[in-house]
C-alpha cells in the first residue's frame, strides 16, 4: 500500500516537471518566432524620406556583418550627376549578396527624380534612405571662390557628417559617385582599421601610376600640393611638406572613434581657418583633401590598393592602365575632370554596363560614337 502510493507520488513529480519542461519549450519556440517576424519586418524597411534635421530610422543598426547585419553606404546625389549615383548603387547591389542600406544625401530638389530612378525594375530589392542635406551647415566654412566649383558644392563635404547621417552605425563607406564597385563590397566593408584610426583611405603613392599633376603645384600626391606651408598655421603643425596624401573618395569610417575624436569639429576647424586666412594650396581646385589631410596626419589605416584604383578621369588613363588590369580591380574611381558620362574619358564601356537609363529622359550620357 506504502509502495503504490509512493509510486503514485513520484509519477505526479514526473508529469509536472515533464509539463514545465514543455512550457519552458514552447516558451522558447514563441520568442524565436517573434524574433525571427521582427528581423523579417527589419529587413523589409521601405525607402524613408529624412529631412536632415530629422532622426535616423532606427532600424539603421550596428553594421557588422557576421549574421547579416546592414553595411551602410553614404553617397552623395547631386540633380546634374544623378545618372552618376545610380551607376555606382547598381554597380555594388549586382556585385553582392550582402545586407547593404544605401544613405543617398540629397538636396530638395533632386528627391523626387531620385526616387522615380530608383523604383526602376533593376534597383527593386535596393535598401535607402534619402537625407536632405542642410547647405546652412557650411556658413562660414567655404570662400566666395570655392563655392563657385564644381567640388565646392554643398553636398561634396557630406562625408565629414557620416556620423550625423548614420547615427547608429559603428562603421559605414563613403563612395564618390564617380565610382564602379566591381567587387563584394562586404570585403572593403571589412578592412582592418588599427586601434585609435577613425576612418581607411587609400594612399596616393601607393603607385606609380597614382600621380596626378596639377599646374604650377607639381605631382599632387603629397601635401604640398593642397597646403600652403607659407602659412603660420601650418607650419606650427610640424608636418612633412613631402608626406603621402591620400585620397577621400572611398572611406571605410569607423564612426564610434569620429564620433569620440570630434573628427567632424576639427574638419569643420580647418574649413573656417582656410575661410580666415587661405591656407589651403593657390592651385588647389579642391576643398575637401586639406582639412582631411590634416586632421589624419599620420593618423589613418589603408585600403586595400585593388579596392580604389584612382585617376581614371585624367588624361592619359586609357595607357596608364591595362583592360586586364581594368577588369580585375575591385573599386574604378574617375576621379578627374573627364567622366565616364562625359565622352571623353577611358573605359567608357565599363560604366555603361551599370548605368540605367533615366525613366525622366533628364540625364544623357554623352558619347562621342553617337551622332
Amino acid at each position: 500500500m506504502v509502495d503504490a502510493m509512493s509510486l503514485r507520488k513520484v509519477n505526479v513529480v514526473i508529469l509536472v516537471l515533464l509539463a514545465l519542461a514543455f512550457l519552458i519549450i514552447v516558451q522558447r519556440n514563441l520568442l524565436n518566432l517573434s524574433d525571427f517576424l521582427r528581423r523579417e519586418n527589419e529587413d523589409t524597411v521601405p525607402a524613408l524620406i529624412l529631412p536632415f534635421e530629422s532622426e535616423v530610422s532606427s532600424e539603421i543598426r550596428p553594421d557588422f556583418v557576421g549574421s547579416g547585419e546592414k553595411i551602410p553606404v553614404l553617397i552623395t546625389a547631386a540633380e546634374e550627376r544623378l545618372g552618376a549615383v545610380i551607376a555606382a548603387i547598381n554597380s555594388v547591389h549586382q556585385n553582392s549578396k550582402a545586407n547593404i542600406v544605401f544613405n543617398i544625401v540629397t538636396m530638395n530638389n533632386t528627391v523626387d527624380h531620385l526616387k522615380v530612378w530608383m523604383s526602376q525594375p533593376q534597383l527593386n530589392n535596393v535598401k535607402y534612405n534619402i537625407i536632405i542635406f542642410d547647405p546652412d551647415l557650411l556658413n562660414g566654412k567655404m570662400t566666395k571662390d570655392t563655392q563657385k566649383l564644381d567640388s565646392g558644392k554643398p553636398l561634396t563635404f557630406a562625408r565629414f557628417y557620416m556620423p550625423v547621417f548614420i547615427p547608429d552605425a559603428e562603421k559605414a563607406i563613403y563612395l564618390d559617385d564617380d565610382v564602379i564597385v566591381q567587387g563584394d563590397i562586404q570585403e572593403l566593408f571589412e578592412t582592418t582599421l588599427k586601434s585609435g584610426h577613425a576612418a581607411a583611405f587609400s594612399d596616393d603613392c601607393d603607385s606609380a601610376s597614382s600621380k596626378g599633376i596639377v599646374r604650377g603645384a607639381g605631382n599632387q600626391n603629397n601635401y604640398l600640393g593642397f597646403l600652403d606651408f607659407k602659412k603660420e598655421a601650418i607650419k606650427k603643425l610640424g608636418m612633412r611638406a613631402n608626406m603621402c596624401s591620400f585620397n577621400p573618395g572611398v572611406i571605410v569610417a569607423n564612426l564610434t572613434e569620429w564620433k569620440n575624436q570630434n573628427i567632424t569639429n576639427q574638419l569643420e576647424h580647418w574649413m573656417e581657418l582656410n575661410v580666415q586666412d587661405d591656407i589651403y594650396s593657390k592651385t588647389l581646385t579642391e576643398g575637401i583633401t586639406p582639412p582631411m589631410l590634416i586632421v589624419f596626419y599620420k593618423q589613418y589605416s589603408r585600403i586595400d590598393p585593388l579596392w580604389h584604383i584612382r585617376h581614371l578621369g585624367l588624361t592619359g588613363a586609357g595607357n596608364r592602365y591595362s583592360t586586364q588590369f581594368v577588369k580585375a580591380a575591385k573599386l574604378l574611381h574617375w576621379n578627374g575632370h573627364y567622366k565616364p558620362w562625359s565622352g571623353t574619358s577611358s573605359f567608357t564601356e565599363v560604366w555603361d554596363k551599370w548605368y540605367i537609363l533615366d525613366p525622366m529622359g533628364k540625364f544623357h550620357p554623352v558619347r562621342r560614337h553617337l551622332e
